[in-house]
Formats: structure tokens, C-alpha cells, sequence
């Protein structure tokens, strides 16, 4: 006799989506995600993939600079040296767009090969076990014993600054640009407007950064904030700090954005990085009675379940943490705990996040003020990249390592790197972390002679306890 398959319906094919399908089918269930934007949602299609892929093609024409100071020098066929490199913007965000595209139908074909049904259209709860999804064809109701909403955010924008897609832009309509502008203003330090801003001025635009607070990425270590807060000064990039927006609007031929102390800044365009808001307006929720806070996101629990039975979300829309790696890793938890698997609930303290700047920041873990805010005494130390054989033989000179340990035990709670690929250095640390390693066990693991993790080693040594 066959075993029944439990119906599990989706709504948004973004990576809290989409992993939740992957997982769904490999436990056996029938799954059906209902999507309206494209597989791989904006993660995969305006957001991580686009502007990482931009930023990577800003940190190649670095490299041009680094060479130099290398002994290596790039000249044309008389000799000369050549000093510029130039991007043809309308170039760079082709590439852009394709690869999107390419990553969003291999998440399509993957998710063909293990039998979920994707349906375009828009998805709306009826009752805690049905959904209703509005397709070009009609509309259908599909039974669902599990239900996972995964709807994403959209970029905040405000009344006195309409994006327009063509000088007023948000960071979803940036990939249009045909040219380069002339000069550009970012309004918004946190992570979005910091990774772009920098990526920008490395493509060789006049940026110009409106932050609102004291230190650009707030919220952020503050030795890490303030280093690259000074190399963006170092490279050219304009910051006003303490300075909030009042309102941007077009000139006849740029923009003009208001500061709310009087002052102005004229640019050719402005991109706006001001926050994003939960995609969870006319999905039904409140009246099936899934709990919603004060900001639009849906209340979870560290297994992705909300306030009603078999409703489970993920991603952006719970407000846990704005990142496609924490909201794929809820959705595959909330396919595991709806279908019976073995689970392991969330745990946002070892959490592995990088802000791709140049040098990039990798963190896990609180930060040290957290830390010590929950009354845990804490030891740290911080080593400067510059002092690494291997960072001095690629040309190095800003970044260090950071790792946090309490106090009497060892344990690693957290840490710190800010390097280029900082992205690929801190998984020792996140293993750390999630395994509740010791900064002893740490400092007596192998690591390669000369490299960068030799840092990570000596951090750890130099946090050894001594009775």
C-alpha cells in the first residue's frame, strides 16, 4: 500500500522557498510553491546575486590599482604605462542580469528534477489549510496540510522621494543604467548602501554617502565600521555623517537631495538604501489568525511556525535576520519539523554574516557589546592583517581579525574579519561557534604556512587562559 504524500503548499520561490521545496521532496511530500516574481526571488534576481556580481567587477578594477604596488604594471604596445580601466556600465549590468537569470533557472531546473510544481501567480491564504492562487489563467484552490509563506521584502521607500527607475532609484531598479553616473548619491549607510556605494565608486563614479548616524554601517562592529569608513574617505567617496534626508526629487538634469538641517546635494542620481518592508499586505494572514507585529512581519518561533498550526514562514517577511542564507536555513527547518524530521532550532547567535565591501566584513556570533550587555564577562583580541606574512605578500594593508571568548572557559562566542574574501575566512570561526569550541582547541589546529587563517590561530593562542 502506498503511503499518502502530505501536501505542502508555498508562497515565494525565494531561498526560504525554494529550500523549503527541496527539502519537502526529499522527505516525501507533495509540493507546490506558487510564485510571482521569478525563482530565487530578489536574493537570486535583484538583490544578492546582482550586487555582489556588480561589486565583484568593482573589486576586479582594484586589483589594477594593487598591482601596481606588486612591481607589476600594465602598458600599452609603445611602453606607456596604462593608468585607467574603464567600465562600460551598460556592459556590467548585462552580465549582471544574465547570471541572475542563469541561477534562477537552474533553481527551476532543480527544483523540476525532484518533482515540485512551481505555478506563477500570487498567492492568498483562504483557511489555515487551503490557499488560493491568482494565475494568468484563472484562479485555483490548493489543499495544504503544511503551508510555508516565504514572501520576501521590498525596498522602503518615503513620500518626499518617489523612486522613478530612472534618476530616483531603489536597489531593485539600479540594473537598468545603461552609463555609469556621473554622480551618484547613496542615501542609507547600513549594508545595502555602504556595499554599493563603495561599488560604485570603485566602477568609477563620484559617490557621494548621506548617513544618518555618527559611523556608517551602524549596528556593525564599530573597529570594522570605522576602518572602512575610512577607506572610503581614503578613496575618494564623500560621507555625511549625521546628515538624514529629507527628500530627493529630479533637477533637469540630476537630482537634488534635501537635508533636513537646510542643506542640499546635487547629483545625476540617487539611490535610495533606506530599509526594507515585509512583503505581507493581502496574504490573508489575519484572517486565518497568524500573529503579525507592529512592522508587517510574521511572529516565528526558532522552527519557523507562527501562531496558527501547519503555518510555517521564512525569510524576510519574519524580520529574524535579513539575509538569504538565514532565511533558506528556516525554511529548511520548517520543512523538517512540519514532516517529522530530525531538527535543530535556529540559533541566531552563531549566525555567519559578510557585508561586501572592499575589504569585506565578515561576523558570527554577537558582538562583543551584546556580549557583554547579557553580563557574560568576555576576552578579546584583535590583530591587524598587516602583520600577516601572507596578506603583506598580496598587498594587504587594511583589515584584522577579531575573536571574543568568555572569560574563564574559553568558549569562542564571536568574531571578526575584515579582509578581502573576508566571506570565505570566517567558516572557521563560525564552526567555532556553532560547536562551542574553545579558543584552546582553536589555536591547536593546523592551518596553512603562510596564510591568512594563521590570524584566526594566532588570535586564539593569544586568548589562551593562564591560571
Amino acid at each position: 500500500m502506498t503511503k499518502r504524500k502530505t501536501s505542502v503548499v508555498i508562497i515565494g520561490g525565494g531561498p526560504g522557498g525554494y529550500e523549503a521545496a527541496l527539502v519537502g521532496a526529499h522527505l516525501g511530500a507533495d509540493v507546490t510553491i506558487i510564485d510571482s516574481d521569478g525563482l530565487g526571488g530578489a536574493a537570486v534576481l535583484t538583490d544578492c546575486v546582482p550586487s555582489k556580481t556588480l561589486i565583484s567587477t568593482a573589486d576586479y578594477m582594484s586589483e589594477f590599482e594593487t598591482a601596481s604596488d606588486l612591481g607589476v604594471h600594465l602598458e600599452d604596445e609603445e611602453g606607456d604605462e596604462v593608468s585607467d580601466a574603464r567600465a562600460q556600465l551598460a556592459e556590467v549590468n548585462g552580465r549582471v542580469l544574465a547570471l541572475a537569470a542563469a541561477q534562477s533557472a537552474d533553481i527551476g531546473a532543480r527544483l523540476a528534477e525532484v518533482g515540485v510544481r512551481v505555478v506563477k501567480g500570487v498567492g492568498r491564504l483562504l483557511t489555515p489549510t487551503s490557499v488560493e492562487a491568482t494565475t494568468e489563467d484563472g484562479v485555483e484552490t490548493l489543499a495544504a496540510e503544511v503551508i510555508l509563506i516565504a514572501t520576501g521584502a521590498t525596498p522602503r521607500v518615503v513620500p518626499t522621494a518617489q523612486p522613478d527607475g530612472e534618476r530616483i532609484l531603489t536597489w531593485q531598479q539600479i540594473y537598468g543604467l545603461e552609463e555609469l553616473p556621473e554622480k551618484l548619491i547613496v542615501v542609507g549607510s547600513g549594508v545595502t548602501g555602504a556595499e554599493l556605494a563603495q561599488a560604485y565608486l570603485g566602477l568609477g563614479a563620484d559617490v557621494t554617502l548621506v548617513s544618518s548616524r555618527d559611523l556608517v554601517l551602524p549596528g556593525e562592529d564599530e573597529d570594522a565600521a570605522a576602518l572602512i569608513e575610512d577607506v572610503f574617505r581614503k578613496r575618494g567617496m564623500e560621507v555625511l555623517n549625521r546628515s538624514r534626508m529629507a527628500g530627493a526629487e529630479r533637477t533637469e538634469d540630476g537630482v537634488i537631495v534635501r537635508l533636513e538641517d537646510g542643506r542640499t546635494v546635487e547629483g545625476s542620481h540617487v539611490l535610495l538604501a533606506v530599509g526594507a518592508v515585509p512583503r505581507t499586505a493581502n496574504l490573508g494572514l489575519e484572517e486565518v489568525g497568524v500573529e503579525v507585529a507592529d512592522s508587517g512581519h510574521i511572529t516565528v518561533d526558532r522552527v519557523s511556525r507562527t501562531s496558527v498550526r501547519g503555518i510555517y514562514a521564512a525569510g524576510d517577511c519574519t524580520g529574524v535576520f535579513a539575509l538569504a542564507s538565514v532565511a533558506a536555513m528556516q525554511g529548511r527547518l520548517a520543512m523538517q519539523h512540519a514532516l517529522g524530521d530530525a531538527v535543530a532550532p535556529l540559533r541566531v547567535g552563531a549566525v555567519a554574516a559578510n557585508i561586501f565591501t572592499d575589504p569585506e566584513i565578515a561576523t558570527v556570533g554577537r558582538s562583543q557589546r551584546e556580549i557583554a550587555e547579557r553580563g557574560v564577562e568576555v576576552d578579546s583580541v584583535m590583530m591587524p592583517l598587516a602583520t600577516n606574512p601572507r596578506a603583506k605578500m598580496l598587498g594587504i594593508n587594511e583589515g584584522f581579525v577579531k575573536l571574543f571568548s568568555a572569560r574563564g572557559s574559553g568558549t569562542i562566542l564571536g568574531g571578526v574579519v575584515v579582509a578581502p574574501r573576508a566571506s570565505e575566512l570566517i567558516f572557521p570561526v563560525a564552526l567555532a561557534v556553532q560547536h562551542r569550541l574553545s579558543v584552546d582547541q582553536v589555536a591547536s589546529t593546523f592551518t596553512v604556512y603562510p596564510s591568512l587563517t594563521g590570524s584566526l590561530a594566532e588570535a586564539a593562542r593569544r586568548l589562551h587562559a593562564i591560571d
